[in-house]
């Protein structure tokens, strides 16, 4: 069914009108069972604090309809409207399905919020439109907005105050924490930490990031020599500062580290280089963590902040496999995350086990030195073109704004996000054809992101790895100048190499472990001990409400949150994290975190701030 016939010469600003207005009058009217018509059979409802204070899913109907009922009398939500000054409703195929997409606006009794809807015709009701997909996104808390815009500080107080205090004095007091600690200590200083740091600052969360590196942005500009981004530039944007118009489409890394320390100094952002996290425990009863830290180049500190967030990523903690014979072998043994470049192993025999994104670049490097380089693959892995792997942002080149398309990416439900990303990656498939076909002829693994063949990107997000963007060394490997082996063909490791289970040696002086990194269960278990760990439970990856696993909301452990992502994950995302923090701070919601199908704890706007330990 076309959308000319369901239209019957309705507008589309004018259909996206009159299904908002109807939702308006149910929700007023306190009739949940009026949402019903309003919704197709198999629709999904996902909803970033709007409504429940949580970021969750619900899907089907008969669900979305019960979660109102839930939600409604707290959120008291009104004037629903098309968002002014935003994108206009426009007809659009979203996972394959064609539908209208519409950016909307309304309010709440917390605060202002926006939306997107995605409308399709109902098949058993002439010209009669429904919601197949429902986003709901706190925007702004009321009376705790954001200092930017109209809110911003206006900076009078260093207006005419000679032989006072300057703005400069300020920060350095600030930052310093001689008299005072932090409401949050975020661990980890690269882009998560950066991004939610930020976020927090312009609520007006009194934060501290610490990161064990020297200097800000290290942890890019330590990693090896050539690194450049595989994303482009244009989705790459942190909170409220937008990289400049003439930075090339990939990023080196050593441009992006020198941004990230320009962007901590801009946004004022309070930050411990040379510091490192030893301990932490939560006193229950006084609502707060005790944290030790080890500094370099300063007295160690035991800070009390009522938040701490994990900001160390998916790349905490290398994993390094324990091989059979490794004590054995005569040569060098790194993990990818210390390989710099290939300069010192020219001419020499050098195997990279593992096939995901760094084992492909290290080898890709090793070769371009000079080094006779082995790769041996242990799993099936993604490959994909360069080109390619740009597909899944292809929205971001529709001419929308920065904004709206990053609000009408959320709005993918993961049985949406599962469905789209299966179209996206058979199409990718076909596309890099000649590239797989050439890959297989040498005995490459190849998968498509299993089970349900959805891709790279889905992979990264149930798993954090596992795939390879090709910037070449795929080409060397079809053409025989990369060699391959796979794990299974090594019986241990031997002074000279690997002795393969033929009985030859296949010949190294340097093994580079590219095995990747432990789940950020793993970083609370290292400093916070077991008990914590199992009560947290496993970090990232899809839990069943369809959310990624103790991210970007509360956690079991109240007073413990975690960020993790690229770029795009920690733009998104960090907004509404830091919106959790400061409705915490605001006594506005509770620590705890809601039971499923709770909507959690919602005041009314505006009340006084508990003290710490009555949260």
């Amino acid at each position: 069914m076309k959308f000319h016939q369901v239209l019957d010469g309705t507008t589309l600003h004018e259909a996206v009108t009159g299904w908002v207005a109807a939702f308006e009058r149910a929700a007023r009217g306190g009739d949940p069972a009026a949402l019903r018509p309003l919704f197709s059979e198999d629709s999904h409802w996902r909803d970033l604090l709007a409504f429940t204070w949580h970021i969750e899913t619900t899907s089907g109907v008969d669900a979305i309809v019960d979660a109102f009922a839930r939600t409604l009398p707290a959120t008291r939500p009104h004037d629903f409207r098309i968002a002014p000054g935003r994108e206009a409703p426009r007809v659009v195929t979203r996972a394959g399905v064609e539908t209208i997409e519409a950016i909307i606006a309304f309010g709440t009794a917390i605060g202002t919020c926006s939306g997107v809807l995605r409308l399709v015709p109902c098949t058993d009701t002439p010209h009669s439109l429904r919601a197949w997909v429902l986003l709901t996104a706190l925007d702004d808390i009321r009376g705790h907005e954001q200092r930017i815009g109209k809110h911003r500080p206006r900076g009078e107080e260093y207006s005419g105050g000679f032989g006072s205090e300057n703005w400069l004095d300020d920060r350095s007091k600030a930052a310093a924490y001689e008299d005072h600690d932090p409401a949050v200590l975020v661990v980890g200083g690269s882009q998560s930490g950066l991004g939610i740091a930020a976020c927090l600052g312009v609520l007006g969360v009194d934060t501290l990031v610490i990161d064990r590196h020297e200097r800000i942005g290290d942890a890019w500009r330590k990693r090896y020599h050539n690194l450049v981004l595989h994303n482009e530039v244009y989705v790459n944007h942190l909170p409220y500062m937008q990289l400049p118009p003439s930075w090339p489409v990939y990023i080196p890394k050593d441009k992006l580290a020198n941004w990230f320390e320009s962007y901590a100094d801009t946004m004022e952002l309070n930050y411990w280089t040379g510091t490192e996290l030893v301990r932490g425990c939560y006193d229950e009863a006084a609502g707060r963590w005790e944290i030790e830290l080890r500094r370099s180049g300063a007295p160690d500190r035991t800070l009390q902040p009522r938040h701490v967030v994990f900001a160390t990523g998916v790349s905490a903690i290398p994993i390094r496999p324990d091989l059979a014979g490794l004590e054995d072998f005569a040569g060098e043994v790194m993990h990818s995350g210390d390989y710099q470049n290939g300069r010192a192993w020219a001419g020499k025999p050098a195997i990279v086990l593992g096939t995901g994104n760094s084992g492909h670049d290290v080898a890709h490097d090793l070769h371009a030195c000079g080094a006779d380089v082995t790769l041996v693959q242990r799993n099936s892995t993604l490959i994909v073109s360069l080109r390619q792997a740009q597909v899944v942002y292809d929205m971001y080149h529709e001419g929308a704004s920065l904004e709206d398309c990053d609000l009408i990416a959320t709005a993918s439900p993961y049985p949406v996000l599962v469905q789209g990303y299966k179209l996206a990656a058979a199409a990718t498939k076909e596309a890099d054809k000649e590239l797989l076909q050439g890959l297989q002829a040498r005995g490459f693994k190849l998968d498509y992101g299993p089970p349900d063949d959805t891709g790279y990107q889905m992979k990264y997000l149930r798993r954090g790895g596992g795939y390879y963007f090709n910037v070449g060394c795929s080409d060397l490997i079809v053409a025989g100048k990369i060699k391959l082996r796979h794990f299974d063909e090594i019986d241990r490791f031997v002074a000279g190499g690997a002795l393969l289970r033929d009985g030859s040696v296949l010949e190294a002086d340097l093994l580079v472990t590219a095995t990747g990194y432990a789940n950020q269960q793993e970083v609370v278990r290292l400093y916070m001990g077991d008990r914590m760990a199992d009560r947290i439970g496993p970090v990232w990856g899809f839990g069943e409400d369809g959310e990624q696993r103790n991210m970007w909301r509360r956690t079991p452990q109240p007073g413990l949150w975690f960020t993790a992502g690229g770029l795009p994950h920690v733009r998104i995302y960090s907004k509404y994290l830091a919106m959790q923090i400061k409705a915490c701070e605001e006594a506005l919601i509770t620590l705890q975190r809601p039971a499923d199908g709770d909507v959690g704890t919602a005041a009314p706007a505006g009340r006084a701030r508990a003290r710490a330990g009555t949260r």
